[in-house]
């Protein structure tokens, strides 16, 4: 079942997905040359806890940490810890906030010190996957149109898209419905939901730069690229309207 939100609800979702925005541009800022993914994730769950408001992943289906911190060819769920991380390294970090009640959820890729272009480019498009698949997210429109939006800009650009992991429905949890997959099913086998006012997705591409394929790490957790290629993520929380789509994870210094 799909859940609309009350306007009451949204705007608690706002004030959610302005911590969380804010929480992911705290984290980008400390991606740098020698600091260590726990200690993001301390500073992160440090900030959540000061707005008075709960980091959503801690717990979240026994999941030990407040963010997701992912290294290069980690694609997500990387858990931090006392690895230092090393020039040039491409840094994923995803972010939950429940506030009241109702939840934001983000993240972004960034650059431990100075990157090469190949990894700069990969983490532009990736975000840009985004943008694409915003201008789709529109009443009247199915899920499947956000989809086939990120999945054409990535690989017109020449990167693959993760399978297994999808975007999906937020809001009192983490995950609701509907999934919001990047890639077109063929054959179709999930429902395709229209898109309605009130309903709020996560859309989340994750986009590697080599092959689809991916494996999970012994830890149950840490999800990379089976060939080792590095691998990048971009996630907003959307509110879908009767007009133009609207961004709940946001902050005056987005990345």
């Amino acid at each position: 079942m799909i859940n609309r939100k009350t306007q009451r609800e949204i705007e608690l979702m706002r004030c959610a997905g302005n911590i969380a925005a804010k929480a992911r541009s705290l984290a980008g800022g400390l991606v740098k040359v020698g600091a260590t993914t726990q200690s993001i994730n301390k500073a992160v769950h440090d900030f959540i806890k000061s707005q008075d408001a709960i980091p959503a992943f801690l717990g979240y289906r026994d999941y030990p940490a407040s963010i997701c911190i992912s290294v290069n060819d980690e694609v997500i769920h990387g858990l931090p810890s006392g690895r230092k991380l090393l020039r040039g390294d491409v840094v994923s970090i995803d972010i939950g906030v429940k506030k009241d009640g109702l939840i934001g959820d983000c993240a972004a890729t960034f650059i431990a010190g100075d990157g090469d272009k190949d990894a700069e480019n990969l983490i532009k498009i990736t975000r840009e996957c985004f943008f694409e698949a915003l201008k789709y997210a529109r009443a009247g429109n199915r899920v499947s149109d956000i989809s086939r939006a990120v999945q054409n800009h990535a690989e017109t650009n020449g990167y693959s898209v993760v399978r297994e992991y999808v975007g999906h429905g937020v809001g009192k949890k983490v995950h609701e419905a509907p999934e919001v997959p990047n890639f077109i099913e063929r054959p179709r086998k999930k429902a395709d939901p229209r898109l309605m006012p009130g309903m709020t997705l996560a859309i989340e591409p994750m986009i590697n730069a080599g092959d689809a394929e991916i494996r999970v790490l012994d830890d149950g957790w840490t999800v990379i690229t089976a060939d080792g290629k590095n691998s990048a993520h971009y996630e907003n929380t959307i509110l879908i309207t009767e007009n133009e789509p609207e961004i709940l994870t946001l902050c005056e210094d987005m990345p």
